[in-house]
């Protein structure tokens, strides 16, 4: 039997938005351990925009032709060797980060969880990538109970992850975000702040003492961050690149994903505890438009949607 294609939008060369094209690839077949999805959405984030934009090749060693797309969910199409627990049909939540290719009618993943039914296929697409930064982040830092963590960017879709699940888990959270945030994050239990200039004497005018500090926003704040928690040793940035030279770590993808960082998720998601940034769903056609969209500094998730 000859190879199969199916479609996807194809990175067909670094550059502008519209390099992100709709066309024919080979049907990517799991191996084992893996599933293969029918993707119903993907999300976009920005990530995904630096990759295009060929900024990101050392970590991310693509070449033109790549399908990019870290989160995705759909339904499961077919099965690699050893895998066990879910079966063709089933719907799931899938973490991409081992192939990519969520921006495709097929991908595969060692790492999915199933959906509930109450949770959209938009919602299940909008979580995978940031619910496992948010988790590895926390796991980093070492973050415990009855400590004080300050979050940086904590109305992003990690930010807003991160801070829940540190709630839950006992600890104290001193939420930096934009004016307009400050009542939400005051709602999910934590103390706001303004990210900004008055960053240093915000946090200090609350009273905590910061244990650990997240940067989820990697835009600035982060040597004020490392003034407050009393060094570098406790302070982890997702992606500002000056983080190093403040003895700051970025903190990287978990090298072994395990399939178990997304199930916590999805029941927090179908019982409408967990809170997320606003979502906003466009045609898989449009992926160009939507990596436009976060250039120009959209606040809402983006999700594509596929037919069918």
């Amino acid at each position: 039997m000859g190879t199969q294609t199916s479609k996807a939008i194809v990175l067909t060369a670094f550059g502008p938005a519209g390099v992100l094209q709709w066309q024919d690839v080979e049907r990517p077949e799991p191996g084992a351990g893996e599933i293969r999805i029918r993707v119903r959405a993907a999300g976009v984030g920005p990530t995904d925009v630096a990759i295009r934009r060929g900024l990101l090749q050392q970590a991310f060693p693509l070449e033109p032709g790549a399908v990019l797309g870290f989160e995705a969910a759909g339904v499961v199409d077919a099965l690699g060797a050893s895998v066990a627990g879910v079966a063709v049909g089933d719907p799931v939540i899938a973490l991409l980060q081992a192939h990519l290719g969520g921006y495709g009618e097929y991908a595969v993943t060692p790492v999915w969880s199933p959906k509930p039914e109450a949770v959209s296929w938009v919602d299940a697409a909008a979580i995978p990538a940031s619910a496992e930064a948010a988790v590895r982040a926390l796991r980093e830092l070492g973050v415990a109970r009855g400590e004080t963590v300050l979050v940086l960017g904590a109305a992003g879709a990690v930010g807003i992850i991160a801070t829940q699940l540190a709630v839950a888990d006992g600890a104290a959270v001193v939420a930096a975000v934009a004016e307009r945030d400050l009542a939400t994050l005051r709602s999910l239990g934590a103390t706001p702040v303004r990210y900004g200039d008055h960053l240093l004497a915000d946090v200090r005018a609350t009273g905590a003492r910061i244990d650990a500090v997240v940067d989820a926003a990697g835009k600035g704040g982060l040597a004020e961050a490392v003034e407050l928690a009393g060094g570098p040793a406790r302070v982890l940035t997702l992606s500002d690149p000056g983080g190093p030279a403040l003895g700051v770590p970025i903190s990287e993808p978990l090298p072994t994903l395990e399939r178990g960082v997304l199930d916590r998720f999805a029941p927090l998601l179908a019982a409408g505890e967990l809170a997320l940034r606003p979502r906003r769903a466009l045609p898989v056609a449009e992926a160009a438009a939507a990596h436009e969209a976060i250039e120009a500094g959209t606040r809402e998730k983006l999700v594509l949607v596929f037919e069918g």
